[in-house]
């Protein structure tokens, strides 16, 4: 896999919720589903090839599965990385353009 594939693998999709909007808001800190092998400087450059803004600081956390009934059986879903990625002042991530 060359490194130009890696990149496109390392983003999933935008992780919303009440404390992402108040980062957002706040802090200028987007946050996002990631992929679990990837690392900070690949996610660092990936955010920065796609959207064209300057990173200025990555943070990631590894989200233990939820553990789930399934009838009589227990089992655990999947473990997830989520990033906050904090961009310059002034800069946004324009993930819903419009053409």
């Amino acid at each position: 896999m060359t490194q130009k594939e890696n990149l496109y693998k390392v983003l999933s999709s935008f992780h919303v919720s009440e404390k992402s909007s108040n980062l957002i808001e706040k802090n200028n800190a987007f946050t996002l589903r990631v992929d679990i092998k990837s690392n900070k400087t690949d996610i660092k450059r990936s955010i920065e090839k796609f959207f064209q803004v300057f990173v200025e600081d990555v943070r990631t956390v590894i989200v233990k599965g939820k553990r789930k009934r399934f009838g009589k059986f227990f089992g655990n879903r999947k473990k997830w990385k989520k990033a906050y990625i904090k961009i310059k002042k002034g800069q946004n991530l324009n993930f819903l353009r419009k053409k």
